[in-house]
């Protein structure tokens, strides 16, 4: 797994993109600080920039770097939540203006992902994760469903989990900082 952390690190450093399976899909990411590889996720998408995009954070410590307000209740949910739960944060901060939602949200998961926390803590930062696909098509639900397209427009796919089937995309809370709490997706 090292090799992989390693090769993927050296990607993402370089603003490239990579292929690779976090806790819940098969995701497309890069350094979720630089703006040039966030417009290359929305250009191999086909995407609108528009829409937001999810982050990976290894911890709470890491989050606190882009959020400037961390509700309580927010640590509350990842602490117990049993499934894969992404938090749409107000204030967000320190990452690629493209990426921040014109609300000034971002959406942020902490994987329960060997690979995916171990690559976060060695860059140092948040790393994008948006499933592998063309905007408006399925998600993959294995390796061998990705597009070619999407196997072509990523700088590296990391060798890891191909044979693993993904069960679902994670849960979407918006905690916003009046309190307000809305489920995105279940």
């Amino acid at each position: 797994m090292q090799t992989e952390i390693n090769n993927a690190l050296n990607v993402l450093k370089q603003g490239g993109l990579i292929l690779y399976h976090t806790d819940t899909v098969w995701g497309i990411g890069c350094d979720a600080t630089n703006p040039e590889a966030v417009k290359k996720i929305y250009s191999l998408k086909q995407r609108e920039d528009s829409k937001a995009l999810i982050c990976l954070v290894a911890d709470d410590r890491m989050l606190k770097k882009y959020v400037k307000n961390i509700p309580e209740a927010a640590l509350d949910i990842i602490e117990i939540s049993d499934k894969p739960t992404t938090i749409v944060y107000d204030d967000a901060q320190n990452l690629a203006s493209n990426l921040i939602a014109e609300d000034n949200t971002i959406a942020i998961r902490i994987p329960d992902d060997e690979f995916c926390y171990q690559l976060s803590r060695k860059l140092n930062g948040a790393i994008v994760s948006t499933s592998a696909n063309i905007s408006g098509q399925p998600s993959p639900k294995s390796f061998k469903e990705i597009a070619p397209a999407i196997l072509k427009g990523v700088d590296y796919v990391v060798n890891l989990q191909r044979e693993k089937i993904c069960d679902k995309p994670s849960s979407i809370i918006k905690l916003s900082n009046s309190g307000i709490v809305k489920i995105i997706r279940k």
